[in-house]
C-alpha cells in the first residue's frame, strides 16, 4: 500500500463534503415538508447525488491506493439511481390510494 498524493486526498474530502452537507441539505427539505406528497421527493433526488458523491470519492481514493481501476464500485450508484424513482412512485401510489379511500380533499378524484 502506498500512501496518497495530496491532490487525492483533497479530491476525496471534498467528494465527501459535498456528498454529505448534499443529505444534510436533503433531511432538512424533508423536514420542512408538510405532507407525504411534498416529503416523498426529496430523499429520492438528495439520496442518488450524494451516494455518487461517494462513491467518487471511493473510486478515485481506492484507485490510486490499489494502483489498478476500482470501477465495480460504480454499480452502488447505478442500483441506487434505478431504484429510488421506483420505490418513490410506489409509495406514492400506495398513500394516494389510501388517501382516497379516506376521502381525503387533499388528492384529487381517480381520473373516469
Amino acid at each position: 500500500m502506498t500512501a496518497s498524493p495530496v491532490w487525492v486526498e483533497a479530491l476525496t474530502a471534498a467528494l465527501v463534503v459535498v456528498g454529505a452537507v448534499t443529505a444534510l441539505i436533503g433531511s432538512f427539505g424533508l423536514l420542512r415538508a408538510k405532507t407525504f406528497f411534498q416529503r416523498v421527493h426529496t430523499p429520492s433526488l438528495v439520496a442518488t447525488l450524494a451516494t455518487w458523491c461517494v462513491t467518487l470519492a471511493t473510486v478515485v481514493q481506492a484507485s490510486v491506493v490499489t494502483a489498478r481501476p476500482y470501477l465495480h464500485t460504480f454499480l452502488i450508484p447505478v442500483f441506487v439511481a434505478l431504484t429510488s424513482p421506483v420505490t418513490t412512485v410506489l409509495l406514492t401510489r400506495a398513500a394516494l390510494f389510501r388517501a382516497r379511500q379516506r376521502g381525503s380533499a387533499e388528492v384529487p378524484p381517480p381520473p373516469a
